[in-house]
């Protein structure tokens, strides 16, 4: 299930690239392409956790 996020986001570049590469590009297949990516890359940072270290946590347990 995890290298769908990363499949969502080379599908996502390649087909964003392709709409580009044209003189007279095609809005929908480049919008098709940028909302690919940003889905695989929101399941991608869904999933990371954040490791945030309150210092005032650390401050009461010296405390004590």
């Amino acid at each position: 299930m995890k290298y769908l996020n990363y499949i969502l986001i080379i599908i996502g570049a390649v087909i964003a690239m392709y709409a580009k590469a044209g003189a007279n590009q095609n809005q929908i297949i480049l919008i098709v392409g940028i909302v690919l990516l940003m889905v695989g890359a929101y399941r991608v940072s869904r999933t990371i956790s954040s490791k945030i270290i309150d210092d005032s946590d650390k401050f009461d347990e010296d405390k004590n």
